[in-house]
């Protein structure tokens, strides 16, 4: 408990272990961080979950189509979408205990700003490192998220492959089959199901920040000119399904992106917030990502 006699994140982590919901993965080697097994009880919740999304998004409607898209694609894919090149955040090391951290994270638990510069990041004056107070950090460099591998017997550059970051590159890449056989016309979504990777720099936070998690997508395709219409419509229809899965509304809340933390493709973004008893979690985004995946796909 905390001061305040609400549970603590470690806490509930701890009593979902004991429960059977989840374990931290390989424990008995020491774990591996940002990985998790899901036990007896936790695959059930999980499954009931997916159920429940699947069953309200694509079943109950006639407006949506499912897809089950590979976890490794070509890797043009994601040259295209922007994540090769631009999918990367700013990583510092402590020169005096070796430990590595996320900077703009470290900024904001210090109450301070990541300061950008024109060739990246800069640390601001005062930052010291979280874990044994030292004041000698490295300057913040770029880090790709994404885990890489390859494809055959040969490891070269012409082999390499990614492990997907997310889960809506499939479905943009599939836009066209999918137009073609499921016989769909715009307005329409194409939903999924499925695991990411993400290779963060210093998983946290439980379950929150991992390095492999699945996502429920949903992309939904409008004509141009009608984006902030369906763009509000999906909101009201997240939040709604939210409270019909148990949560209490005076839980529930909406935090909209202001213009200068909108993400390069979206004109309007909301992420669907929950009030836990360790803090406000998001638990889904909602943005309006304009034509600019299909059409990068199209180039």
């Amino acid at each position: 408990m905390n001061n305040d006699g609400k549970p603590t994140l470690e806490a509930i982590a701890s009593l979902c272990k004991r429960r059977g919901f989840i374990f931290q993965s390989s424990e008995i080697y020491g774990g591996i961080n940002g990985f998790w097994d899901y036990g007896p009880l936790g695959c059930e919740l999980k499954r009931n979950i997916r159920e429940a999304w699947w069953r309200d998004v694509v079943r109950n409607r006639d407006d949506v189509v499912g897809l089950d898209a590979a976890i490794i694609m070509h890797p043009r894919v994601w040259e295209a979408s922007g994540h090769v090149g631009g999918f990367q955040d700013p990583m510092v090391d402590c020169r005096a205990c070796k430990k590595r951290f996320k900077a703009d994270n470290l900024c904001e638990e210090q109450g301070l700003k990541l300061a950008k510069t024109e060739t990246g990041f800069a640390l601001p004056a005062g930052v010291v490192c979280p874990a044994c107070g030292a004041a000698e950090l490295t300057e913040p460099r770029a880090f790709n998220l994404m885990f890489e591998s390859y494809a055959g017997p040969v490891q070269d550059e012409s082999a390499k492959v990614y492990l997907r970051p997310e889960t809506a590159q499939g479905i943009f890449v599939q836009f066209g089959n999918v137009m073609d056989t499921a016989r769909v016309k715009v307005p329409f979504g194409i939903a999924q199901i499925g695991k990411a990777f993400r290779n963060e720099i210093n998983p946290r936070n439980f379950t929150f920040r991992s390095r492999e998690f699945e996502q429920m997508e949903l992309e939904y395709f409008v004509r141009p000119g009608t984006d902030a219409q369906w763009h509000a419509y999906w909101v009201q229809e997240r939040m709604k399904w939210y409270e019909a899965i148990g949560l209490p509304a005076s839980r529930l809340r909406q935090y909209v992106y202001r213009p200068d933390e909108l993400a390069h493709y979206a004109s309007a973004c909301v992420d669907v917030m929950y009030d836990f008893p360790f803090g406000s979690q998001e638990l889904e985004g909602i943005a309006a990502r304009g034509d600019f995946d299909l059409r990068r796909h199209q180039e």
